[in-house]
């Protein structure tokens, strides 16, 4: 529910990955800045989400231009030769975000969140499907386990024999939840390939205007006129998506991926603290249980892309060259 979390890093124009503190510090307080940006939508009510997402691309951009002035890319972060590629990134990414905003409004904002850490597990897959990558057996491992936790998660929502009951609000946030995070892998792996010749600035900035430009289309599917509290909370929910999105730019800038990637999951500590506090929403044993598990089948997902990188690094180093 949120732009490329590391796509295009290699392409700032100053990398100073050796200052970890400071790389850890801003991807939390990106994370913090998101979990509000989720609650501003949550407390916003039932708003379409298509409406949503339009709220949270548009106001999203003036932030955004501000941090692309500021690093000097105003000029040319526009430019690109690949619009196709951002055509179908921006359609992919903003159906995921649509998804992710629906379910926000139909679950408790702890499963919702919690049930978006899928979206790691499904990289690895689609990954090994789709762009043939040699998964093995620990990742794979990783992979079924998460989805196991994901799967306890959700199980009250989806147990015929729960009080929500099959085709209750939570059922369809729960799939909701599950489509928007495979979509928003494959959004991912559609960023991979823009990284290769794409600023961040440039995916950042099309990814915006496009997903803006696609939740317009939703217009006719009954949008309403929001309150001017609904209103204020979605254009507060862009700010925040905006600011965030520098902060966790910023983020990568300064530290490895692998080294700032895990605190992603702080967002459920903060997403249970708001929950408690703002919506009521008490965790249950299962939300622990299956977030716990897909949290560390995720880490142990990134510790192994990180070994697996330094593995292939010492390899090139000892490869002579051809």
């Amino acid at each position: 529910m949120s732009f490329p979390r590391s796509g295009g890093d290699r392409n700032l124009k100053t990398v100073k990955r050796d200052r970890p503190l400071v790389g850890i510090s801003l991807k939390i307080l990106s994370v913090a800045i998101f979990v509000a940006m989720s609650t501003f939508i949550k407390s916003a009510g039932d708003v379409p989400a298509g409406e949503i997402v339009f709220f949270r691309s548009f106001f999203a951009i003036l932030p955004i231009l501000l941090f692309m002035a500021w690093n000097g890319d105003l000029a040319t972060a526009y430019k690109t030769q690949r619009p196709v590629s951002h055509f179908a990134r921006g359609l992919v990414g903003t159906t995921a975000m649509g998804m992710g905003f629906f379910a926000l409004t139909r679950l408790p904002l702890p499963e919702a969140i919690t049930l978006n850490y899928a979206q790691p597990l499904f990289v690895v897959l689609f990954s090994a499907i789709f762009l043939g990558e040699n998964v093995r057996l620990y990742r794979w491992s990783a992979v079924i386990i998460g989805l196991i936790g994901v799967i306890i998660v959700s199980w009250p929502k989806l147990s015929l024999f729960s009080s929500g009951g099959m085709g209750g609000r939570e059922f369809a946030g729960v799939v909701s939840a599950f489509a928007a995070a495979s979509a928003s892998a494959v959004a991912m792996l559609l960023v991979r390939r823009l990284v290769h010749t794409e600023q961040s600035s440039t995916i950042v900035f099309w990814f915006s205007l496009s997903a803006s430009a696609f939740a317009l289309l939703t217009l006719p599917f009954g949008w309403v006129w929001p309150t001017p509290s609904q209103a204020a909370l979605l254009i507060m929910a862009g700010i925040c998506g905006g600011v965030a999105q520098v902060f966790m730019t910023e983020a990568y800038r300064h530290a490895e991926a692998s080294t700032v990637a895990p605190f992603e999951y702080s967002s459920l500590i903060l997403s249970l603290i708001i929950g408690y506090l703002v919506f009521n929403d008490v965790p249950t044993p299962h939300m622990i249980l299956g977030g716990l598990i897909v949290i560390g089948s995720g880490i142990f997902i990134v510790w192994r892309e990180r070994q697996l990188g330094l593995v292939r690094g010492a390899a090139r180093k000892l490869s002579p060259p051809q």
